[in-house]
């Protein structure tokens, strides 16, 4: 549904260019929320405004449901028209609702619609069933300043899907709000998502709004993703930095002679005794360093860092297993002792020997 490729935007700023974007190849799927993630300054905002041409890109293409929006920025007056028809495709949300003070709620809903010229009755009876959708039809008449952070970032909402658009972005929609007030959000963008077949790509710099809400995510720095996928395909990928934030199991070993092991639980595995079982089967004791679980996409999904007495080559067969028992199992610390004149292999060097 949105693909970037190429993506580079450089803004010009006290006689010196900054590359906000740096090549960004982005790929979201059709009927997904997919997130990029990312501290201040990585890109996000940039990016999610190079996607409805908000920000013209300096080098790259953006392509919505098939068409190139870029091909369409600056080549006259036709393609002008035929760019605003296909921003109407793409509702925004954005971080601090820019609701108009002077309107009300209803009004606020209908006014995409009236620059769309639209009549005013049909307005109206789009605009309150927008509201019923968002949990606000009884907020009609009341005016901004009535309503809580919640409530306004739902107008917000509304006011997005007026021109029934295929895509909607949200641009940091839920930092300005309470956890709970967060939670109640991305669980109606989780339903419009379900409901209208939306695809929704949002931007975050918090990591539980991924966990939460979204099938897919990138990581940003410094302009570039340096990592993406599906949320459980990341997890289950060793090494992934956002597997690491989604899922911190921090703990360091007790000391040297031990392994220790992340363990990655996802899909039916995660409702086994698998480490109890690995304890009893070869007899060891098992040290939990940390763990941390959690729902995601309705499926539950877990990390623990455990411990294993011995180097790593006394627990090729106990990893073994655990991989056996289908769970991602990735070596932190625990080299083998090399003989003498014999240059030591890395953990992750000897599980690819093992894996051959």
């Amino acid at each position: 549904m949105i693909t970037t490729s190429g993506l580079t935007k450089v803004y010009q700023s006290r006689g010196r260019e900054v590359t906000a974007l740096d090549g960004v190849d982005l790929h979201v799927r059709e009927g997904e929320v997919y997130g990029v993630i990312g501290q201040s300054g990585a890109g996000k905002s940039s990016l999610i405004r190079c996607v409805n041409l908000l920000e013209r890109p300096t080098a790259g293409t953006v392509t919505v449901a098939g068409q190139d929006l870029t091909a369409l920025a600056g080549r006259g007056r036709r393609a002008g028209k035929e760019l605003r028809r296909a921003r109407n495709r793409i509702g925004m949300v954005f971080q601090h609702f820019n609701l108009l003070d002077s309107r009300t709620v209803r009004d606020n809903v209908e006014l995409p619609l009236e620059i769309l010229g639209i009549s005013g009755q049909a307005r109206t009876r789009k605009a309150l069933e927008l509201l019923d959708l968002v949990g606000l039809a009884d907020k009609a008449k009341a005016y901004p300043a009535q309503l809580s952070g919640g409530q306004k970032q739902r107008v917000g909402i509304a006011r997005a899907l007026a021109g029934d658009p295929k895509v909607l972005l949200s641009d940091e929609a839920t930092s300005a709000l309470d956890p709970e007030t967060t939670r109640s959000i991305l669980q109606l963008l989780r339903d419009l998502n379900q409901e209208l077949g939306l695809t929704v790509l949002l931007i975050t710099h918090e990591m539980d709004v991924v966990k939460t809400v979204c099938d897919s995510a990138a990581l940003m720095r410094k302009g570039r993703i340096v990592e993406s996928g599906t949320v459980g395909g990341l997890l289950a990928t060793p090494g992934s930095e956002l597997a690491h934030e989604l899922f911190p199991v921090g703990g360091a070993p007790s000391g040297p002679g031990s392994t220790v092991v992340d363990v990655t639980f996802h899909g039916e595995a995660a409702a086994q005794p698998v480490i109890s079982q690995l304890s009893r089967t070869y007899n060891i004791d098992i040290s939990i360093l940390g763990a941390a679980m959690d729902t995601v996409g309705g499926k539950q999904i877990g990390r623990m860092r455990i411990e294993l007495p011995g180097p790593f080559d006394e627990n090729v067969v106990p990893i073994g297993f655990l991989r056996e028992q289908g769970l991602q199992a990735e070596v932190v610390d625990g080299s083998p002792a090399a003989p003498t004149g014999i240059p030591s292999q890395t953990p992750a060097a000897i599980t690819k020997e093992v894996a051959k």
